[in-house]
């Protein structure tokens, strides 16, 4: 009988070994990037994008980024504008005639390279809100060829051809677009997209969304509302309409005299008033007027249900009003029963907290529940009602609490942050989330870390900077006193007219 070979075991298929071994790797790398990731998710407090912001130094204009660096060397006349701090496209104004008003622009990135350079002009579009709060749209660039304007995007893309001959900001609301053709207006996003066609003689916006719908007025000088999708909300018809609506009720003009309108039509309020000031939230209530300078309520029979006495008349919620007689603020409900005393210099409400903040002729606050009780008292510095939060400074300490009046740990809401402020012996210093001391108690006032890890430190009525370690960034040695907000990039502070939104040395 034959004997097999002694080398008769099956041979290695290479195939399979290559397999496990690929196996094997792959394991191992996923194990690599879980440890990463899991680092990652520890020192991801760490990690903050890079953000841009005008600077001003020796008289000139430049950019730093959120660290602190400069991007563009301040040497610039006129501001440089950074329309989206998020995007490294900046906007130079120069070679400036102020006797005949002509300029050159150009738009510069992060490595002072010059961008979007086959346009004649490239400028932001600027708006001013209620409160003169000068702001630029983040999307869209205005650029101009051949005297005519149109849109790109911060990459440059087209996405609005120059065939315009204007192209502004609809003041007051949010992502319109005011363009201009022929002597006719129309309204754009800042996508390009057409709202309404350049076919009016005027555009207002009705409120602050385009969803609210737009004020128009046609060629005869007769007013009316459409909405952004063109359809026609109220026929333009009437005299003039007021910025003045609520739910399917709006206030237009008409043989000289303010009325309520309804979105079919009907017609109410003829009564006896100087002005309609607003539509209460549950329209069926009626309307705040205003009668020999003087506010109350009535209903859309015209029947009044508060008198017109009161100096100020606000609506907080459905049935509760802000009032004002002389100089002091009070509350009040529909029947005109007080529900808070006169005695505050200012009141105001927040619908999602659902809470009032007071405030006396020193600027102290008092916090009030829907109920009208006060929880807290200090000086309100911060309401932030998406992340659910009161900051107060109280006794010389900031002190947050939740909507329900509980006290925070401020670790627990700025969770990216590494510092917090601590106080002892009337001194100022910062300890980590541990509460383990890492800048000693040795400053007169600070402030709270930024969204980019610096914090202002005072000593001596001077003020610098520390960075996210603790570490002195700036000494002490600028007097801020009359700033209204003290904040810090680096070495560089805010500057003092917060609506340019700019950094200084």
């Amino acid at each position: 009988m034959s004997r097999g070979k002694r080398y008769d075991e099956p041979k290695l298929n290479m195939k399979k070994v290559f397999a496990v071994i690929i196996l094997f790797v792959v394991i191992i790398m996923c194990i690599v990037m879980l440890v990463g990731i899991l680092n990652d998710d520890d020192s991801q407090e760490n990690i903050t994008s890079i953000d841009y912001f005008a600077a001003y130094q020796n008289n000139k204009w430049g950019v730093i980024d959120s660290n602190g660096n400069v991007v563009i060397d301040p040497s610039y006349a006129e501001m440089i504008i950074v329309p989206n701090s998020k995007k490294d496209v900046f906007l130079c104004t120069f070679d400036v005639n102020y006797d005949d008003g002509t300029y050159s622009t150009k738009a510069l990135n992060s490595k002072n390279e010059e961008i979007f350079t086959n346009y004649e002009q490239v400028e932001a579009i600027s708006s001013v809100d209620e409160n003169e709060k000068l702001s630029y749209d983040g999307s869209a660039i205005k650029v101009q060829n051949g005297g005519k304007y149109g849109l790109i995007n911060m990459e440059g893309a087209e996405i609005l051809p120059c065939e315009y001959d204007e192209i502004t900001a609809l003041q007051g609301v949010e992502n319109a677009l005011l363009v201009s053709k022929d002597g006719n207006y129309g309204i754009v996003n800042d996508e390009g997209k057409t709202l309404l066609p350049t076919e009016y003689a005027e555009i207002q916006g009705l409120g602050d969304k385009t969803t609210d719908g737009f004020i128009v007025k046609n060629a005869n000088g007769k007013y009316g509302v459409v909405d952004t999708s063109n359809g026609q909300v109220l026929e333009t018809k009437y005299d003039g309409v007021s910025k003045i609506h609520e739910g399917d009720y709006y206030v237009v003009t008409d043989g000289g005299k303010q009325k309520v309108v309804k979105k079919d039509g009907t017609e109410s309020l003829n009564g006896s008033y100087d002005e309609i000031v607003a539509i209460l939230k549950n329209s069926e209530n009626g309307v705040i007027f205003k009668k020999n300078n003087k506010y109350g309520v009535m209903n859309l029979s015209g029947e009044s249900t508060i008198k017109a006495t009161y100096d100020d008349l606000k609506e907080a919620k459905t049935g509760v009003f802000i009032a004002k007689t002389g100089d002091n603020y009070g509350i009040i409900d529909l029947e005109g029963n007080t529900l808070v005393e006169f005695k505050y210099r200012n009141i105001t409400y927040n619908e999602k907290a659902d809470l009032y903040i007071t405030e006396d002729e020193n600027y102290n606050n008092e916090v009030l529940d829907g109920n009208y009780e006060v929880k807290q008292t200090g000086m309100v510095t911060d309401l932030d009602d998406e992340k659910g939060y009161i900051e107060i400074r109280q006794d010389g300490e900031y002190k947050y609490y939740n909507f329900k009046f509980e006290e925070e740990k401020e670790s627990d809401i700025f969770t990216s942050n590494t510092l917090f402020v601590s106080k002892k012996d009337g001194k100022y210093g910062f300890v980590d989330k541990d509460g383990k001391v890492v800048v000693d108690y040795i400053y007169d006032d600070v402030t709270s870390q930024n969204a980019f890890g610096y914090a202002g430190i005072k000593k001596d009525g001077k003020w610098g900077s520390i960075d996210r370690t603790g570490k002195v960034v700036q000494e002490p040695t600028y007097d801020l006193e009359d700033y209204l907000q003290v904040d810090f990039i680096g070495s560089w502070y805010l500057g003092k007219d917060l609506n340019m939104n700019y950094y200084r040395k």
